[in-house]
């Protein structure tokens, strides 16, 4: 990328995006919640974030996103500072959430959330139709009349409309049968293979995190416990569950 930075309000563009985090602790109005983080990310890499409930991997993803107060620190992505951008000119540089409710909009048909979020230059309804083929099938039905499934493939369809460089993704698999979550794991892979686009990873089934993310990052009471290559923690149970605090059942 270029070293010059982008305004707020230009678009992002196709690519990865770097992702720096620099002594930042954040969290909601007074309370902290992530202490002196640090973390790099580099152009196209995917990081799992892991770690037991309530250690700051929402919280994580929620303040690259924009939604936590920031106390400290800094947030750069590709070299733009963003620290102290809305959630909507962070979308504009290419940041894009998939949250772990959701948020489909539930008077909306799914074509509707589709273009509601659609952005010039962006992903098309066909591309998104190409990779999930049930939500074409399912195109005017009402986002609360989808499945659980069905819901999260038009949370991540949605996301892509708007064309994001660095996808968060908070608990792709929670609640959902064995068999969609394979589904939705093969169109992530396809995600990451064809857009080139970086990606991090919150995840409670930790060995599906581990097995497709190249790279761990282990929060432990909102401070990263573990850094490293995933491989090392799927060879190592206990080293996992002594360094992460975390039972991989």
């Amino acid at each position: 990328m270029s070293a010059a930075a982008p305004s707020a309000a230009s678009p992002a563009g196709h690519g990865a995006a770097s992702l720096s985090l620099s002594s930042v602790t954040a969290g909601y109005g007074e309370l902290k919640i992530l202490v002196d983080l640090s973390l790099k990310v580099a152009p196209g890499e995917t990081v799992g974030i892991i770690g037991r409930n309530g250690m700051g991997k929402t919280t994580l993803l929620s303040t690259i996103a924009g939604r936590t107060r920031i106390h400290a620190g800094s947030v750069t992505m590709s070299g733009t500072d963003i620290t102290r951008e809305s959630r909507v000119a962070r979308s504009r540089l290419g940041v894009g959430l998939v949250p772990q409710e959701r948020e489909v909009f539930p008077t909306l048909t799914v074509e509707e959330n589709l273009r509601v979020a659609a952005r010039e230059g962006g992903w098309t309804l066909e591309r998104a139709y190409a990779l999930f083929p049930r939500l074409k099938e399912r195109r005017q039905n009402l986002g609360a009349r989808l499945s659980g499934g069905e819901q999260q493939m038009l949370s991540i369809a949605r996301a892509l409309m708007c064309d994001p460089s660095l996808l968060l993704m908070d608990e792709p698999s929670e609640g959902l049968a064995p068999v969609i979550v394979d589904e939705l794991y093969a169109a992530l892979g396809r995600i990451v293979a064809e857009e080139g686009l970086t990606l991090l990873l919150v995840e409670q089934n930790v060995h599906r995190a581990l097995a497709f993310a190249g790279r761990a990052i282990g929060l432990r009471n909102g401070e990263i416990a573990f850094n490293g290559p995933s491989a090392t923690l799927l060879e190592d149970e206990t080293q996992l569950d002594r360094i992460m605090g975390v039972r991989a059942d």
